[in-house]
């Protein structure tokens, strides 16, 4: 089979790589679309190793469909050969086949295209967790979200809206803040023109304030936003695209009882994974199918067109998922 392959500059290329094999848990999948993501470039810059195990090329979701399923996973699961599925990946996603074991496998929404359900397992997963394990956030909570025209934002501000949110987001243009316009959010900060000191100000005199911040950004701003949030916040850090040096007051922290929460899906236990699959299809795969929760596609494009793909998440062009396609 032929897999997305980084040469020794970084550039990528789509060549010959040897058939996955069925492990006694797992199905073969035929790989039809794969979404990309920032843990994708982090991967090609040599800072983001996939687990141990997994294939080097890098792809952490994707859709198909299952050409072979292996003794146990036949005994253990409901998966059969022909099925249409989405799975979660340590790593391997952009090729043509990829063996998973059978508890990393979804079923696709009902009404839902390949091609977006390849956008739903790292995305959906990674909103889910966040929001309901690390935020604990409940129905009338209010989140703030950073990089509201993420991949990643755009699914967490359905999500938290279909679960009664009430969210706050930024950008940094008037034109991204058009663009992510009809994903709901009750507030979208362009910190261009606007400061977002000045609206948590405005929510915590107003006599509310956020509950739970979910931030991909950090860098110096974070030290000055988490002062302005509620009494008993969680601030839930899972990337620091904007840099990893801040300074934060730390009585403020503990007199406020704010808890400054680390957190990435990659590095959890197979066995949390496979857990919060479950849920995962239990309760929000009904919101998908209901249309409360739809992932947003920004382009798809060919598998052998990876750098561009990728190269829209590096100029932070995309306003949604980008998504491969695989012939």
């Amino acid at each position: 089979m032929k897999a997305i392959l980084i040469n020794d500059d970084k550039s990528l290329r789509w060549d010959n790589v040897a058939d996955p094999i069925c492990g006694a848990e797992d199905c073969i999948v035929k790989i039809e679309a794969a979404g990309v993501n920032r843990a994708d470039l982090l991967q090609r810059e040599g800072g983001y190793p996939p687990p141990p195990g997994c294939p080097d090329w890098m792809g952490l979701e994707i859709a198909g469909t299952i050409t072979q399923v292996g003794e146990e996973a036949a005994k253990k699961s409901p998966w059969k050969v022909g099925d249409k599925v989405c799975a979660l990946l340590g790593g391997g996603g952009y090729a043509q086949y990829a063996n998973i074991k059978y508890d990393m496998l979804m079923p696709i929404p009902e009404g839902c295209s390949v091609t977006h359900a390849a956008g739903l397992p790292e995305a959906f997963a990674t909103a889910y967790l966040n929001l309901f394990h690390e935020g604990g956030a409940k129905a009338g909570d209010t989140l703030l979200i950073t990089g509201g025209n993420s991949g990643l934002a755009s699914v967490t501000i359905r999500m938290a809206k279909a679960f009664g949110l009430r969210v706050i987001t930024t950008v940094r243009s008037k034109e991204k803040a058009e663009a992510i316009r009809d994903l709901g959010a009750d507030i979208i900060v362009n910190t261009a023109e606007e400061s977002l000191i000045d609206v948590l100000q405005a929510e915590l005199a107003a006599g509310g304030g956020v509950d739970v911040a979910i931030d991909c950004l950090g860098g110096e701003n974070m030290g000055k936003y988490i002062h302005y949030l509620k009494h008993g916040a969680r601030w839930i850090m899972i990337a620091a695209l904007a840099g990893t040096d801040t300074h934060i007051d730390l009585k403020n922290i503990y007199v406020r009882n704010v808890r400054i929460i680390g957190s990435t899906l990659r590095s959890r236990t197979p066995e949390f994974k496979a857990a919060l699959l479950a849920e995962l299809t239990e309760k929000v795969w009904p919101l998908v199918t209901a249309g409360k929760i739809v992932p947003t596609i920004y382009k798809a494009l060919p598998i052998t067109q990876a750098e561009a793909a990728q190269e829209l998440l590096y100029k932070s062009q995309s306003v949604g998922k980008v998504i491969l396609t695989v012939e």
